[in-house]
């Protein structure tokens, strides 16, 4: 992130019609947990590693270089990718799917797209693979040599149905794709699901013959279990693991593993399965972790195992708007071979210590301030907009220094691509702020910012033309319909822009804005927060937040 004076120079201002100008977003978080908690030493790092909405992680390695992804749904770009030299400090690099011809995401809902991707390197060829499930079009991988750099357009796999692909290339140089699937005659109950094995041709990229199935249901088919998924399978000692959630994302989510002598099975659970999971816990004990699962593993250089998975922190075990987030911990191995991260009643840490590794002055978890003065000729790599990359909607490099929205005649409750640049929230607590320069030239132009759940579950807090009166208002956007919650009158003579701050305070959202030398106005205050968790809609993605900007009203 670029760093810089707080606004630009007034005469420096854009002005063209139907387009809002923002010269700069700067988001702090302010959680409790961290300034009461300090880190106790410079080996230590806080869960989660990657806060906010950074589900289903899947990590890999080749020499020191560690990468790891996770999905992005509906989002344009796809799947960030994450690099680090220690599995502590990581950096996001940029995104593997940021090519319209690698997403077409067109008419899907927010939680549909883009689900659970698998990063692989095959050391037989040296060359990375990403593979994953478009909702919209079926199971594909893309693949490189050079992980920074471009990744190719997709390879589908028409032979892979159902969800969450992930590849082992095993050390005599066959490779395998493990994926959730139908089980062999049908579902008997809901949620009956299965894992499927396919042989797969590295040479000709496709896979061989009929897929296997290797296991059906889950640990226990006579117990039930449901939704058996994001399956990876390991080939450990001579042994090949296969690890599955199981239980579905919510509170009854779990991490479980299968052992056999050959990658077609036959696979047997550890009989001390979970290997991850917090669902048995109080969930009236402090600072709950819930939903931890889906998992993956990964060796060290030192022989040490690690476990990255997601989990939810609600807030006193009611609600979250940060969405499932990457955790990282310790595996531990069992006298009887298996490899498991949780036991009994163990609790996921907020703090974790890794020996041998000091971290960085720059780090992804924590309290942070990030800044973006919207002075590249492009966006950084964790900002995103909805269902594809909004080209002709907005602009940086016509107005160096300025984010420039067109109010194009679409808003974020449809199913298109919106003028929407959005990021994660990370934060319980936070506060967001950018300056706008917008002059509405009709009653139905409006621009500000948006707190984005799924297209029924936003709050919008925007400026528009009432008459010949310019307010700014805040709306609730729900199943319901609209709901104008806030609003106030701005000046009609300041030219100098106008601030437009969200702040929260964990469970309730404060909109205010500021022009010139006065002070801060309230739009709305004390404005239920819940309203934009999973707990209250649906769906697998978290809360974002966003400049928006659109001539077509909410309905």
């Amino acid at each position: 992130m670029s760093c810089g004076p707080e606004a630009k120079k007034d005469e420096n201002v854009p002005v063209a019609p139907h387009t809002a100008f923002f010269d700069y977003f700067n988001y702090t978080g302010k959680d409790d947990f961290y300034t009461e908690n300090p880190l106790p030493d410079n080996s230590s790092f806080y869960n989660p590693i990657l806060p906010g909405w950074y589900s289903d992680p899947s990590i890999c390695r080749n020499g020191d270089d560690y990468f790891m992804v996770t999905s992005t749904f509906s989002y344009f770009p796809g799947v960030p990718l994450f690099h680090s030299k220690d599995l502590m400090n990581w950096k996001q690099v940029g995104n593997i799917l940021r090519r319209s011809a690698q997403l077409k995401l067109d008419n899907q809902r927010v939680s549909q797209g883009i689900f659970a991707p698998a990063i692989s390197y095959n050391p037989h060829n040296r060359t990375y693979y990403m593979i994953t499930t478009n909702i919209g079009g079926g199971n594909f991988f893309v693949k490189t040599r050079d992980p920074f750099g471009d990744w190719s357009d997709p390879v589908w796999l028409p032979g892979v149905h159902g969800i969450d692909p992930s590849f082992l290339f095993d050390e005599d140089g066959k490779a395998y794709i493990v994926n959730n699937d139908e089980p062999d005659g049908g579902s008997a109950y809901e949620g009956h699901r299965a894992i499927r094995i396919h042989e797969f041709d590295v040479e000709t990229e496709k896979t061989k013959g009929e897929g296997k199935m290797i296991i059906n249901g889950g640990v226990d088919l006579k117990e039930k279990p449901i939704w058996i998924e994001g399956p990876h399978l390991y080939h450990i000692n001579g042994k090949y693991f296969l690890m599955c959630a199981e239980g579905g994302t919510s509170v009854d989510h779990r991490e479980v593993i299968f052992v056999s002598d050959s990658p077609m099975g036959p696979f047997k659970p550890w009989d001390k399965n979970p290997i991850l999971t917090q669902r048995h816990l109080d969930p009236d004990r402090p600072l709950p972790v819930t939903c931890a699962g889906h998992a993956d593993l990964i060796q060290k250089d030192n022989g040490e195992w690690w476990g990255v998975f997601l989990a939810c922190r609600p807030l006193e075990n009611d609600f979250e708007n940060l969405g499932r987030e990457t955790f990282m911990m310790p595996v531990q191995w069992s006298e009887d071979g298996f490899p498991f991260i949780t036991t009994d009643d163990e609790v996921v840490p907020r703090i974790v210590k890794m020996d041998g590794v000091q971290r960085a002055d720059r780090v992804t978890f924590g309290n942070f301030t990030v800044r973006e003065n919207f002075d590249a000729p492009q966006l950084g790599a964790e900002w995103m907009t909805l269902r594809g990359p909004a080209e002709g909607l907005y602009t940086l490099k016509e107005n160096p220094g300025y984010l420039a929205l067109k109010t194009a005649e679409v808003n974020t409750s449809e199913l298109k691509e919106p003028a929407f640049v959005a990021r994660r929230l990370q934060h319980h607590k936070f506060e967001c702020e950018t300056r706008m320069h917008f002059l509405p030239e009709t009653d139905k132009e409006q621009a500000g910012l948006v707190l984005f759940k799924d297209e029924k579950h936003q709050y919008a807090f925007l400026v528009h033309k009432t008459g010949e009166e310019t307010e700014a208002t805040v709306r609730k956007i729900s199943p319901e319909g609209v709901e104008v919650i806030g609003k106030q009158a701005l000046s009609s003579e300041d030219k100098t822009g106008v601030l437009l701050k969200i702040t929260s305070s964990g469970k309730h959202f404060d909109f205010t804005f500021k022009q010139g030398s006065d002070d801060w106005k309230k739009v709305a205050e004390h404005i239920p927060a819940r309203h934009l968790s999973t707990a209250n809609s649906y769906g697998f993605t978290g809360t974002t937040v966003g400049m928006y900007a659109s001539s077509k009203a909410f309905k």
